[in-house]
């Protein structure tokens, strides 16, 4: 399903108008064979949408987690310490376990 709407961009990029034979024509030069059903579909899917306005959309939302990338590299760190607290832990309930044998 990729490859028409990739079809659908590069028409929309190159000012060139997005129906189905022109989606089918960017296919067959890629190698592929078009299936029309699906072209139908996304014709009529994309006839009320304004694609500008949808990848200007998809862009700023993608520019938004590059200020979230710092707080990344701690939270494998973080998730590294819970372990060895559990293990801590684990260690003093086996020993509280031991203990109750002698009481």
């Amino acid at each position: 399903m990729s490859e028409y709407l990739h079809a659908v961009l590069l028409l929309h990029s190159v000012k060139k108008e997005i129906n189905e034979e022109s989606i089918a024509n960017v296919l067959k030069a890629a190698g592929t064979e078009p299936d029309m059903q699906r072209i139908k579909m996304i014709v009529s899917a994309l006839s009320n949408v304004d694609i500008d306005k949808v990848l200007s959309s998809a862009t700023s939302f993608l520019s938004a987690p590059a200020s979230v990338a710092p707080a990344t590299p701690q939270a494998p760190q973080k998730a590294e310490e819970k372990p060895k607290e559990e293990k801590k832990e684990e260690k003093a309930e086996e020993v509280a376990g031991l203990g109750a044998l002698f009481e």
